[in-house]
């Protein structure tokens, strides 16, 4: 396969922060070699934007559809009715997400997150995607939830655990999930990470794929700035330090990762 290329596997630049220079970020993108950015949905309102972007965009741009764990509220069964109404009919999605649990500003709706997260499961279990999985302050739920989706569905889960920063301890505990990748966006090139570290000592090479998360948490060296997917290779490059090796097998591999999980954005 060739993988002489990268993939942002999780980009926001369907957002208003990229309104005025959208189609310039696409340009810089590919002229830093990243030939292919998926969308992660956020709820009912965002879908369409991101189906119109990507419709323009052919070959570059990928959408998912699912409802972000934030968004989750007492409406939210009819939101998800909306979304799946699309799943339903011939659609170009590559993934369901980002969906997951998310309790660090707030856990008022934490069983209404869960019951959303099994509901959006089986949805990856019915229309044959992966999972782009958010998880903050909600480890051991998330954990509790795959291991016992996955053991339901017979392992048939496949996925990417988002922006993953968390200790050996839990790289461990996720690696068990064999068809799942780690998602190592610009937290590893953060001064004051403990990631590399921990990449190093528990996660192989062949269990990342790349993501900036723009517009939030650019790299060095341009942290503080408004991320966008042409950094993928400065994240790239942290990696390669890492494993102490070229930035191309990097490249090559975590390419190929994606690709791995991502079936429909061949």
């Amino acid at each position: 396969m060739d993988c002489n290329y990268l993939i942002d596997t999780h980009s926001h630049i369907d957002g208003e922060e990229f309104l005025d220079d959208f189609e310039d970020v696409v340009k810089r993108a590919k002229a830093a070699n990243v030939k292919k950015i998926f969308l992660p949905n956020i709820n009912a309102d965002t879908i369409g934007r991101i189906e119109l972007l990507c419709s323009l965009n052919p070959g570059t741009l990928y959408p998912m559809i699912g409802l972000h764990p934030e968004d989750v509220n007492t409406e939210s069964s009819d939101t998800l009715n909306t979304l799946e109404e699309r799943l339903k009919r011939p659609n170009p999605y590559i993934a369901i997400g980002e969906i997951g649990l998310d309790y660090y500003w707030d856990d008022t709706h934490k069983e209404l997150q869960k019951e959303a997260f099994k509901k959006q499961i089986k949805w990856s279990i019915d229309y044959d995607l992966p999972l782009m999985i958010h998880t903050r302050a909600a480890h051991s739920d998330m954990v509790d939830i795959i291991t016992s989706s996955n053991e339901k569905y017979g392992g048939r889960l496949r996925g990417v655990f988002h922006c993953f920063a968390g200790n050996e301890e839990e790289a461990q505990e996720l690696l068990k999930f064999e068809n799942f990748m780690f998602g190592i966006g610009g937290i590893v090139t953060f001064k004051k990470s403990v990631l590399p570290q921990v990449i190093k000592s528990v996660i192989p090479l062949e269990r990342i794929v790349l993501e900036t998360d723009s517009p939030y948490m650019a790299p060095a060296p341009n942290r503080g700035k408004r991320n966008e997917s042409a950094f993928i290779k400065d994240i790239g490059a942290k990696i390669a330090e890492i494993y102490n090796c070229d930035p191309m097998l990097v490249m090559e591999q975590t390419t190929n990762n994606a690709l791995k999980i991502f079936s429909k954005a061949q």
